[in-house]
Parts: C-alpha cells; sequence; structure tokens
C-alpha cells in the first residue's frame, strides 16, 4: 500500500542542549555501502518509491540526529527547522519522497550509537555520519550528500597555528571526539609521537584547547569554521585542511537500519537533487567557503 497522504503526527521541538557535538565517524574508506537488496522503484520516481512497509511509522518519515545538533549542520540547534545543511537536505530528500514538513518526525540518535547493530527506531539518520566500509557490515548508508575534509584547530600565536605539514604535528599533542574519523586521521594519517587526546565530544575538546591541554584538535571543515569563528572567535585559527589518506574521498552518508528498502528511494532522491542543483545550492547557502583554508601534506 502506498504511503498515506495525510500526516499523522507533527514533529515537536527537540529540547537540545546548547553545544557541540563531533562530526564525521571512524575508520575506513568509502566504499558502495547501500543495500543491495532494496527494490527500485519501478518508475524511478523518488515520490512514488515509498511504501508504508519501509517505514518506522506508517505516513511518517522518522529522521535522526545526536542532541545537541551542531551548527553549520543545523541552526539554532533546532533540527524541525529546516535551516543548516543536514536539515536542509534532510527535508529536501523528504519533499522529494513525498512527504510535507509536518510528516518528518525528528528524534534524538546519540552518535556512536548510530551505527551499533540492529532494530532503529528512525528511518535514516543524518548526523555526519561517514560511510566506511566497518559500519556498513551492520548498517546500510545512502550515497554520499556531502564530501568531507579534515581540518586542524589551533590558537592563534601557539606553535600549531604556525604549521604548514602534517609533519609539523607530529610532536604536538592532538585531540579529536571518539568515534570520528578525526580521531583515526590524527593516529593513522599524521601519525604523532604521542597518543591522541580523546574526548567524549567536541565540546569538551574545544574547552581542552582553551585551557592549553591540547596543541590542536581535529574536527571536519565545516565545524571547524564554527569552532574557530564561534567557540574560539578572536583566539582561533584553522591550521589547515587535508583528506584521510585512504584513496577514496570521504563521504557523508544518511544512516539505515541493514537491509532497509527506502535506501534506494532517498538515493533516487539525492540523485535528483544532484542533477537540478539542489544539492549544490543547498551547499552553497549553509556551508562555509573552504577555498582559503590552505591544504596541508
Amino acid at each position: 500500500m502506498r504511503r498515506r497522504s495525510t500526516a499523522l503526527a507533527v514533529p515537536a521541538a527537540l529540547l537540545l542542549a546548547v553545544a557541540a557535538t563531533a562530526c564525521a565517524p571512524t575508520e575506513e574508506s568509502a566504499t558502495d555501502t547501500s543495500s543491495s537488496d532494496a527494490s527500485a522503484s519501478a518508475t524511478g520516481d523518488p515520490s512514488t518509491c515509498v511504501t508504508d512497509d519501509m517505514l518506522t511509522t506508517a505516513g511518517e518519515l522518522t529522521v535522526g540526529t545526536d542532541s545537541p545538533a551542531y551548527s553549520p549542520w543545523f541552526k539554532g540547534n533546532d533540527p524541525t527547522n529546516g535551516k543548516g545543511y543536514e536539515s536542509a537536505v534532510a527535508y529536501e530528500v523528504a519533499s522529494r519522497l513525498g512527504f510535507s514538513a509536518d510528516q518528518v518526525t525528528w528524534t534524538v540518535v546519540p552518535f556512536n550509537t548510530s551505527y551499533a547493530p540492529g532494530a532503529k527506531d528512525f528511518d535514516f539518520d543524518i548526523n555526519q555520519i561517514s560511510i566506511t566500509a566497518k559500519r556498513a557490515k551492520v548498517v546500510d548508508f545512502s550515497d554520499g550528500y556531502y564530501s568531507a575534509a579534515q581540518a586542524v584547530i589551533a590558537l592563534k600565536g601557539s606553535a600549531a597555528a604556525d604549521a604548514t605539514s602534517l609533519d609539523d604535528l607530529k610532536s604536538l599533542n592532538l585531540g579529536a571526539q571518539t568515534g570520528t574519523t578525526s580521531l583515526t586521521a590524527i593516529t593513522d594519517v599524521i601519525e604523532p609521537d604521542s597518543d591522541p587526546s580523546v574526548f567524549q565530544t567536541t565540546n569538551a575538546a574545544v574547552q581542552a584547547l582553551k585551557n592549553g591541554q591540547v596543541d590542536a584538535i581535529l574536527a571536519d571543515l565545516p565545524t571547524a569554521f564554527y569552532i574557530s569563528a564561534v567557540q574560539l572567535g578572536n583566539d582561533g585559527t584553522i591550521v589547515g585542511q587535508f583528506q584521510p589518506d585512504t584513496g577514496e574521498q570521504e563521504q557523508f552518508g544518511m544512516l539505515f537500519e541493514k537491509g532497509n528498502p527506502l535506501v534506494t528511494c532517498v538515493d533516487e532522491a539525492l540523485a535528483a537533487m544532484t542533477e537540478d542543483g539542489t544539492l549544490a545550492a543547498i551547499e552553497k547557502k549553509w556551508l562555509s567557503d573552504t577555498v582559503s583554508v590552505p591544504e596541508l601534506s
């Protein structure tokens, strides 16, 4: 049976604490990770693809993200307002699938549990989750909706701020949130002389940087813009950016329960958004220009 056209629930605003959380998850290179047994719609039209039996709740699209919801991916700490890159992408995908805004319900999914194996209480999770082969063994991913780079953030005037290469960072005390590709990039790409400092949240990493407990921290590039401009203000600087040395462009994907046929429908929506320029326009509107950030190699 086709998804009902009437709304069954109105999304309630999430009561989120004002704080920042980390971004890209860990470990391995991007691969083709979407569900292999998902059935494509007969027409290729995403608005005719979804059926009620694909959904957590019939007639609704249930979308997960972490709490707090971090700028520039979300604005005002409120995923329901359609502002910020990931909120805007989620609502555009929902629209392409035939859901109105009041048929989208948000639920809190802690970042480090989103990619755990097993049943999910959401249709997809959107939370700067990198597509990796390891994760794809237990969950499914959509096609990528954002190509990510790692960035190094430091305090102005510090030794880290003067780094011009990854080698310049080896002797420094570096930090990142647990369970992120930023942490993996420290250990596998930079390979510092000492073990990195590991934090439960990006907020904790930022505070450690302010306190002088670490010389620099790593995050994905858009998050680094927010950290340096808002959380560190005049004291912060983005030292540079780099791609993890995997031979593949790191990408964020929407995450699904393993075997969920909804993956194919979302991929159709993303393909249409890419083809008509909508995805690029959303990125231009909500994410900072990265051209001025130097490359570290």
